[in-house]
């Protein structure tokens, strides 16, 4: 059995025109086909991401790049055909097939002799089935037998290789004749922090100007592509022999974007049709990065953390990415002049983006969801809308703060004689807040929208702050309904009411919130 994506569909797609249409191409007719692409769309943002990075990997590889900024000026402006990434793909002598014995594409082959003895189903491929590598407590779902589409376990390795976390694995490296280390995972390139494409949102704009947009310059040599793990090059980790885990540098962007982040086999099958698929998968340590140079994390987004050490922003499971957007756009303010992701999309002028920001959230070695949101841009705009940004989050953290407030005034009333114990729970009961970062959601992005189309951003601040109160109000008056109508109940709901106005009001509120601003 054989699988090549240069040659099978693999890349899901959505055409151009008033019509977009579903479609699917094997990776030639992708680059042939990119300014006739809208976009593609994978089953998750993971997947799409996982996508993209590798079609940026092969841009590399086939050496159809920008050197200089001034290159990547005119690649992008001038739309520079991607056919010659297409006639390179087509005619490069490599490790394209996904089952190949000896040299399977983007797997390591010393797990191969022992899929039939130790593979489990292919759930395990999946970032967003998989749990921690071990599933449920008796297996069942990891042991189903039901095999995948070829391209679908593809496009699947794709995505562990970019941002698997760290874990430990379901395999005994021991009955493998192989060393411990292999059955403890390694925390992927991109899990870690948030990617950030910047994504062309002007008229017409396809596949290939993403593409472009997001090929970054490079001098020098791009490295090697990543296609199997045992190809000549790059060295990799050596699991024959115990010891330290080793780590290495890529070599360039080719190496970067495609780097094997999980040793993966993968046993073919037939499906019903009668076409390729794949029914067992054994998942174990890959390759690990030495902390990466800014050169290849050009797109990330800093932020300072406690004891004012500087971080790399990553996804959180309480706050929203949305919430987040200042350091996103101070970063856009505070860009190095064409040296970075943010210096070169400065340089189309005119010209709106998209900052799409993905991650994957996770916590105690476990994916929890994929996060992704999109941001606007234009250049000219940064110093506005990194005010706009910073001024509404404020604004919203002020409102939640008083929520809380106004209902632990209710909890007190209502619960006069509560065990402490009982005061989380019962402050909870009463506080708008879920509701109220809910619904702040799409005023932000209006107020981007209303920023990044030329609206004097204090206006458009002052706008959003009004609906922000007249929201966070709704929000308390709602939980309030709860309440008895008479008694305590109605002691409670007005005193919380009167408490919520005071603090919207206050002199150390945000001007935009006070009733004096409407």
């Amino acid at each position: 059995m054989k699988w090549d994506p240069r040659v099978q569909e693999c890349i899901p797609a959505l055409t151009t025109g008033p019509d977009l249409r579903r479609t699917k191409l094997n990776l030639a007719d992708t680059f042939r086909q990119a300014d006739q692409i809208a976009a593609i769309h994978g089953d998750t943002p993971g997947e799409t991401l996982a996508l993209l990075e590798w079609l940026l990997g092969l841009i590399y590889a086939a050496e159809q790049f920008p050197e200089t900024t001034d290159e990547w000026q005119e690649w992008v402006q001038e739309r520079e055909p991607l056919d010659a990434v297409a006639d390179w793909i087509e005619n490069h002598t490599g490790c394209w097939d996904l089952f190949d014995p000896e040299q399977p594409l983007g797997q390591n082959p010393v797990l191969l002799p022992h899929l039939d003895t130790h593979g489990v189903g292919p759930a395990q491929l999946f970032m967003e089935r998989v749990g921690d590598y071990n599933q449920f407590f008796d297996h069942h779902h990891l042991h189903h037998p039901q095999p995948v589409p070829a391209d679908t376990a593809w496009r699947a390795m794709l995505v562990q290789h970019a941002f698997a976390i760290g874990m430990r694995g379901k395999l005994k490296a021991s009955a493998m004749n192989l060393p411990g280390t292999f059955t403890n995972l390694g925390t992927n390139r991109l899990a870690p922090r948030l990617r950030i494409i910047a994504r062309p949102a002007w008229d017409g704009a396809t596949l290939g100007d993403l593409l472009r947009v997001n090929t970054a310059p490079w001098p020098q040599a791009p490295g090697p592509l990543n296609l199997t793990w045992n190809q000549d090059s790059p060295g990799r980790r050596d699991f024959s022999r115990p010891g330290p885990r080793q780590t290495r540098t890529p070599q360039g962007p080719a190496d970067l974007h495609t780097v094997l982040g999980r040793s993966i086999a993968l046993r073919p099958a037939r499906l019903g049709d009668g076409s390729p698929g794949v029914d067992r998968v054994l998942v174990g340590a890959g390759e690990t990065l030495d902390p990466l140079p800014g050169a290849y994390v050009d797109d990330a987004v800093t932020y300072t953390g406690p004891g004012g050490v500087k971080r790399l922003l990553g996804p959180s499971a309480t706050r929203d990415l949305w919430r987040e957007s200042e350091a996103l756009y101070a970063a856009v303010a505070e860009r190095d002049k064409g040296t970075d992701l943010y210096g070169r999309i400065a340089l189309l002028s005119g010209r709106r983006i998209h900052l799409w920001a993905v991650g994957l959230l996770s916590t105690q070695g476990k994916p929890i969801t994929w996060v992704s949101d999109e941001f606007p841009y234009v250049p000219g705009r940064e110093t506005s809308l990194r005010r706009a940004a910073e001024q509404g989050s404020a604004i919203c953290e002020y409102a939640a703060r008083a929520l809380y407030i106004a209902a632990d005034t209710a909890r007190e009333i209502a619960y006069a004689n509560a065990r402490p114990d009982d005061k989380k729970k019962q402050v909870a009961r009463f506080n708008g807040e879920p509701e109220m970062w809910a619904g702040a959601a799409d005023l932000f992005h209006v107020l981007l929208d209303q920023v990044v189309a030329g609206e004097n951003d204090v206006d458009a601040v002052a706008e959003f702050g009004h609906a922000v109160r007249a929201l966070t109000i709704d929000c308390l008056n709602g939980r309030l309904t709860s309440l008895a109508g008479g008694g305590t109940g109605l002691q409670a709901r007005v005193t919380a009411q009167s408490r919520l106005q005071r603090l919207l009001d206050h002199t150390t509120a945000p001007t935009q919130l006070k009733e004096s601003a409407a």
